[in-house]
């Protein structure tokens, strides 16, 4: 009798064990694990095939324990910030993503991420920056570091104070209707370029660039690009046309609503017809002068 039951025992047991294998592999593991960074803000993504499931993130520096991020247990979600727990140091991290159901005890499929080092891997956005001319020839560049998203005793970082001597600018220019590139790399925030034709227009873009980093992380995003001013462009904005001038007035407006441009632009006009009416008529004086003269000493005497 106590053989059949220790039979009827395993039986269950082995039937148990059978039934919690199936429904453990029945779970579906997160899919496509990557990482998406940008000026150090840092997410885990996933894909999911089933939305009745929660997910737990584990992270870890190499040779070093998994730990987990207070944001990203039993989410929702399929995606999890990671920024604040990971430093801003040359250091590469591995990520977990563990499927979850409630109540249950036994280990849960995961899938692991691949090696991320945000010092090396995090994309850089396009930085903002200005141009002012020095003298004829020169003209200084002044940038903008951009922030990221790491706080350190409760002060906002920027790239420099992340990459400090690493971090160097690219500044690419041009003159304006030229197709001859030329770059410069700067190690500061400000620089200034010479050798610049005189009164032509040049055109500037600026993009992070850090030697140290793998090829394709090694520039950031370009910037928007801007142009100086050419002399001819500043002497055209300065001495408008006698058709500019016109387009102050409208035959429909009255003189007492005139601007003190459109006032300014009415004399230069009168101005000028009256210099035309005075020089042709001494021409014609002239002319009738020398004709007169001219019919009294051919007359008989």
């Amino acid at each position: 009798m106590a053989t059949v039951k220790t039979l009827l025992w395993l039986g269950l047991s082995l039937s148990a064990f059978g039934i919690t294998t199936a429904d453990v592999n029945s779970v579906p593991r997160a899919q496509d694990v990557h990482w998406v960074s940008l000026d150090f803000t840092t997410h885990l993504r996933w894909s999911v095939t089933s939305s009745d499931y929660t997910y737990t993130v584990r992270f870890s520096r190499e040779d070093a324990d998994w730990e987990e991020s207070p944001n990203c247990i039993q989410i929702s979600a399929s995606e999890c910030d990671l920024t604040q727990s990971l430093k801003a140091s040359d250091r590469a991290y591995f990520a977990d993503v563990q499927t979850e159901i409630m109540d249950m005890d036994y280990e849960l499929p995961h899938t692991q991420s691949s090696r991320f080092n945000p010092y090396r891997e995090s994309n850089i956005s396009a930085v903002s920056f200005t141009v002012a001319p020095l003298d004829d020839r020169r003209v200084i560049v002044n940038i903008t570091d951009p922030l990221t998203s790491i706080y350190d005793r409760g002060k906002q970082l920027s790239i420099r104070d992340i990459f400090k001597k690493d971090l160097n600018y690219k500044i690419r220019y041009y003159k304006s209707g030229s197709t001859g590139k030329r770059d410069e790399i700067s190690n500061s925030s400000m620089k200034v370029i010479p050798g610049l034709d005189k009164g032509e227009s040049y055109c500037f873009m600026v993009a992070t660039f850090i030697r140290s980093r793998p090829k394709a992380t090694q520039q950031g995003s370009w910037s928007m690009q801007q142009c100086t001013e050419s002399s001819q462009d500043n002497l055209q904005g300065v001495t408008p046309s006698i058709f500019q001038l016109l387009q102050f007035w409208q035959p429909e407006d009255s003189f007492l609503d005139l601007s003190v441009g459109a006032w300014v632009g009415v004399g230069f006009i009168m101005l000028t017809v009256l210099i035309v009416i005075v020089t042709v008529t001494v021409l014609c004086c002239r002319q009738r002068n020398k004709t007169l003269q001219t019919s009294q000493s051919s007359a008989p005497v």
